[in-house]
């Protein structure tokens, strides 16, 4: 039966044109039968060769993946399983499989891949407090990536940024500020950042529990966040409950929510590698969480073990140590340079190898590389899926909730376009890309800078006009104070962009290599707004791009009112345009507190807690965690007080907008805990984002799991509700006590 399938198949006929090619040359050249039969002979095995692929276990896609996986093991050589061990994965022609490169960016957008919608940076869309948002950005970010995977599969191209295998969400905790690499996070708070975090990796991953869409991976794994200069070698130390309580949070939470990968750090954690820690990836990852997805390095981190952390002495030894500890695929070439070394100099065994490549291998089918592309569900979306009206109206709604307005003195914004006829736009960012990009960026043909976003929302009777106004350095010689002067209103966009703060490498201009050396905006921004004040008599708007916490009592006192933009993403023009005139109502909070000074916090490469972020943090700050103002003022009622059943803590709220204006508020419910050594000062556990038109009331309820109050017991080496008092607190931010109700729990 197979060979009859065989002589009606493509391949045979295709086959049969070689040969009649064969005899054709065998004929006019004299060549012998002996000799055509070995010329022809080997294209038929090779043909009978590619249909066993087709029906090889592993491409049966109603088998279980573990029988695939387990089919495609037995076929691969041992030199074939370390081929595939590194993110340039090689090709295996006999079985019909293709070269791969794994790495590929998503962080708020496909990246580096050419057009893609780009949304704003992390740190950005974690100040939306949008969850819901996020997974539906997340949800686009998927389907461009599977769009540009397809229309690359048609042309036969392999290329890196266009596969589906994601190197994204950072979740690693924005403990500093100094961190230029903060911008790719999702704050300082565990909870915020391990429920926008699942929000991503659901929306990238799909609702297909045996198929994904992408592949996302949560890195970096773990207690990574600066200094950057120093994390190839950096040994950051940090006791358990601080490891438990914020650095692995996240991580646990986005493995129970079934993130595909997880990316382990370049740094040691009390003395061992990340990516050859026992105690993270062997004991608590694998052993402890269960997690049975692929672990992956960041890149070149195993390197960096024998040659700057030297706690081995060898690559070959690193690698051996890697598979041990359960490392599937290396951003760099150890595993497939020297796995067979190590096999050789019995370090390791096949088995091992088979155990670490088996996680890969099931990314692999889940993604459907070993299954017939067309029968693919995800095989529809072709380039009318990439950057269309629907995305770039979601990178807009994003960056509206995104921007945060700090200061709104006499309620000047929104400004009215029948007060103000003439407008004066300056500033270096205002014209800038880099402003609306930040870092790990994508690009578009859709991006709309500040000047081109307010010129698109006045009408041709208006007068706009531009000024860079001054550069990264100049304190002295600045333009356009004479013609704000002249118009009715200034908007002035200042701040950094992600070449002052950022990764090793990337934010070239940061004196800090890629880190922040202190809170202060350009000396040259601020000499600037004081120049714009004393010229103008006219209202002042400053609009500030960071991707986090900067100095603005030093520009404050300058402007009428102050925006904070972030890194807003391709939709940033228009975004302002929508706040500074009234479409919508500002509604994005602080992931991050706002300090008065760096000399308020322990040193940078301190990863002990104490003294920082809102949790811990005693001091008065400038904005504290959570704040952002609106246009219109929100009510706040108990319709039930909080009830404990079922492990967990039930309450819910009446939310009334009573100012002028439609707007969103955010809901934050924080716990303070009992009086005990290392309680934090109050922990945000639940958030709502409600959208409200004037005048409404909308009831808000919250289900709170009583084990989200656990801390880690330090004696018993496990997690524990202490009994006592506890306070919940609502309100608006961290500082704010609009509800407040005391709670008696017993421990368990």
């Amino acid at each position: 039966m197979i060979i009859l399938e065989w002589f009606s198949s493509l391949r045979f006929r295709v086959f049969a044109r070689k040969y009649l090619t064969q005899r054709r040359k065998v004929a006019k050249n004299g060549n012998s039968l002996t000799q055509f039969l070995k010329k022809i002979f080997p294209l038929c095995f090779l043909s009978c060769s590619l249909h066993a692929q087709n029906t090889s276990a592993f491409r049966n896609a109603s088998l279980p993946i573990e029988s695939r996986v387990s089919d495609l093991l037995k076929q691969l050589t041992l030199e074939e399983k370390i081929s595939l061990l590194g993110y340039q994965s090689k090709a295996v022609s006999r079985l019909g499989i293709s070269d791969y490169n794994w790495w590929n960016e998503a962080l708020h957008g496909v990246a580096r891949a050419g057009n893609a919608t780009v949304f704003p940076q992390a740190i950005g869309m974690a100040a939306s407090f949008n969850n819901e948002l996020l997974l539906e950005c997340a949800n686009t970010i998927s389907t461009e990536a599977r769009a540009k995977y397809n229309l690359a599969f048609e042309k036969g191209l392999h290329l890196q940024y266009m596969g589906l295998t994601f190197w994204s969400p950072n979740i690693n905790i924005f403990r500093d500020p100094r961190w230029g690499r903060g911008q790719e996070t999702y704050g300082e708070d565990p909870f915020l950042t391990a429920t926008m975090g699942s929000a991503f990796i659901k929306g990238v991953q799909g609702n297909d529990k045996d198929h994904l869409k992408a592949a996302a991976c949560a890195k970096h794994f773990a207690v990574h966040s600066g200094p950057e200069r120093e994390r190839h070698g950096f040994n950051a130390i940090v006791d358990e409950k601080d490891l438990r309580e914020t650095y692995l949070y996240a991580f646990k939470k986005l493995v129970d929510a079934g993130v595909e990968s997880i990316m382990c750090a370049y740094n040691r954690v009390n003395g061992e590698p990340c990516c050859t820690s026992n105690t993270l990836l062997h004991h608590i990852l694998h052993d402890e969480w269960k997690f049975s997805g692929q672990v992956l390095t960041d890149c070149g981190a195993l390197n960096d073990i024998s040659s700057t952390h030297k706690t081995y002495a060898s690559d070959v030894e690193v690698a051996a140590a890697a598979i041990k500890t359960g490392v599937s695929l290396d951003c760099g070439n150890i595993l497939q340079r020297d796995v067979m070394k190590a096999i050789q100099q019995k370090l390791l065994s096949e088995k091992d190898v088979d155990n670490v490549l088996s996680y890969s291998l099931k990314t692999a089918i889940k993604l459907g590389f070993f299954d017939d592309h067309n029968n693919s569900s995800y095989a529809i979306y072709g380039a009318d899926s990439v950057t269309n009206a629907y995305h770039t109206m979601l990178a807009r709604k994003m960056a509206q909730q995104s921007m945060v307005l700090l200061k709104n003195d006499k309620n000047i914004l929104p400004l009215d376009k029948n007060k103000y006829h003439a407008y004066m736009v300056v500033g270096p960012n205002a014209m800038s890309l880099d402003a609306l990009l930040g870092s790990y960026h994508g690009v578009s043909d859709k991006a709309v800078n500040f000047v081109e976003g307010i010129t698109h929302a006045v009408d041709a009777a208006t007068r706009v006009e531009y000024d860079m106004g001054c550069d990264y350095k100049d304190t002295s010689r600045f333009g356009g104070i004479w013609a704000a002067g002249n118009a009715d209103i200034t908007i002035a966009v200042i701040g950094l962009t992600a070449v002052y703060e950022g990764e090793e490498g990337d934010a070239f201009l940061a004196e800090g290599g890629a880190d922040r050396k202190n809170l202060s905006l350009p000396a040259s921004h601020i000499a600037y707004m004081k120049a714009l004040r004393k010229g103008t008599k006219t209202p002042i708007i400053a609009v500030i791009t960071s991707g986090s916490a900067v100095d603005v009592a030093a520009i404050a006192p300058y402007a009428d009112a102050v925006i904070l933009a972030w890194y807003p993403g391709e939709q940033g023009g228009n975004a302002l345009a929508d706040i500074l005139f009234g479409k919508i109502s500002p509604s994005g909070h602080l992931p991050v507190t706002f300090y008065n000074s760096f000399n308020d916090l322990p040193a940078y490469n301190n990863y002990s807690m104490e003294g920082r972020t809102y949790r811990y943090f005693k001091g008065k700050v400038q904005y504290p965690f959570g704040f952002g103002l609106s246009y219109t003022n929100f009510k706040y009622e108990w319709i039930s007080q909080p009830t404990v059943d079922h492990d967990a803590i039930s309450f819910s709220v009446n939310i009334t907008n009573t100012g002028n204006f439609d707007g969103d508020e955010v809901i934050q419910a924080y716990f303070k805990y009992p009086d005990l050594p290392r309680m934090p000062v109050k922990e945000l556990k639940g958030f709502k984002r409600v959208s409200l038109k004037k005048n409404e009331t909308q009831k808000v309820e919250f289900k709170i799991s009583i084990g989200e109050l656990q801390k880690w017991d330090t004696n018993n080496r496990q997690w524990k509700l202490y009994p006592g008092a506890y306070r919940l607190l609502l309100g608006s931010n961290s500082a704010d006590e609009k509800l407040a109700v005391s709670i008696n729990l017993s421990g368990h």
